[in-house]
């Protein structure tokens, strides 16, 4: 069975909270990122980049990425203050521009170890967001131009309430008296998710849980994430979505939308405006499911496989359905 590697990047700007090896007397922060190769080419032009959700990490994308490694380079980030990133000294730096400049720094090492002929992105929530924010500012230094995009259960208007929902748990309960207990607490706050399998649950908790010395376990993340939804109001909120559009408008690659007909961050008039402007993307959505799709149930990972390598013109082979 493939399995992934654990590589790092030097990310300039941001100052670590704790500097890894490699990033000792450099300044900035260390990135960790999994790579995966089922090609038999480990220099093969064609690199997908995979970016997780705010809590998550980039192990989220096992399953998908296990299935996409036979067609491409699989580069899945763990961004800064997840994972095996370094935490950031300042919270503050918790931000979508700070990640889209690391992401710049991914695919500058990426490309100077192979070079990059084909990019494609696939972004759960917040990375969709950073996927717009480098999609929809043409003149960053990206190797390439990002092909094809995936935006899972994000679009440029994010939803008050769930902002609200979401600032309501991230950082607050990062410990837990046991690995059991974790794995279902965290089923408890990620409802949204939809139906999972216990083992498929499991493949999924368990890379986010880090074993103390007591036997407690705590997440894997820098609880200072949450400050910046702490300082959020509807009027910043409402800023920020006008942001969105104009990189979203900028948007050049082909766009797939994927949406979880429960979700509360993405709804269906945000969906159809993003159908109308822009890229016009289309969008596929899995009833029983909210915020946001895990990529893990075949049907998921199948639309994704299709819209990037299926046929190069029209949809790639995606079956369009509105919400």
């Amino acid at each position: 069975m493939t399995e992934p590697t654990l590589n790092y990047v030097h990310c300039p700007g941001a100052a670590a909270s704790r500097q890894g090896t490699s990033g000792e007397g450099e300044g900035g922060h260390r990135m960790a990122y999994w790579e995966w190769n089922a090609t038999g080419d480990p220099a093969h032009p064609h690199v997908v980049v995979c970016v997780h959700g705010l809590t998550r990490q980039g192990r989220d994308f096992d399953v998908l990425a296990r299935r996409l490694a036979r067609h491409a380079r699989m580069v899945c980030p763990d961004v800064a203050g997840r994972g095996h990133s370094d935490w950031l000294a300042d919270a503050a730096h918790y931000q979508i521009p700070v990640y889209a400049a690391d992401m710049l720094a991914l695919l500058a090492q990426v490309h100077a170890q192979a070079p990059i002929g084909t990019l494609d992105w696939v972004g759960t929530s917040m990375g969709g967001l950073i996927g717009m924010a480098l999609c929809g500012q043409p003149d960053l230094p990206l190797p390439v131009p990002v092909r094809r995009l995936v935006l899972n259960d994000v679009g440029p208007t994010l939803e008050w309430p769930a902002l609200q929902r979401i600032g309501q748990y991230v950082g607050r309960v990062v410990e837990f008296p046991s690995a059991e207990a974790a794995i279902e607490g965290l089923r408890a706050v990620s409802a949204g998710f939809g139906p999972h399998t216990a083992e498929a649950w499991r493949a999924l908790s368990e890379p986010l849980l880090r074993p103390q010395p007591d036997g407690s376990v705590r997440l894997h993340y820098d609880p200072a994430i949450a400050e910046n939804f702490r300082h959020l109001t509807p009027e910043s909120s409402r800023a920020g979505d006008a942001q969105l559009w104009q990189l979203y408008d900028a948007i050049r690659a082909q766009t797939l939308v994927l949406r979880g007909a429960e979700s509360d961050l993405l709804l269906p008039a945000t969906v159809q405006a993003m159908a109308a402007r822009g890229p016009r993307a289309p969008v596929v959505e899995w009833p029983g499911v909210g915020h946001a799709p895990t990529l893990v149930a075949a049907e998921q990972v199948d639309v994704v496989e299709r819209f990037l390598f299926g046929e190069a013109q029209g949809s790639a082979g995606v079956q369009e359905t509105r919400p």
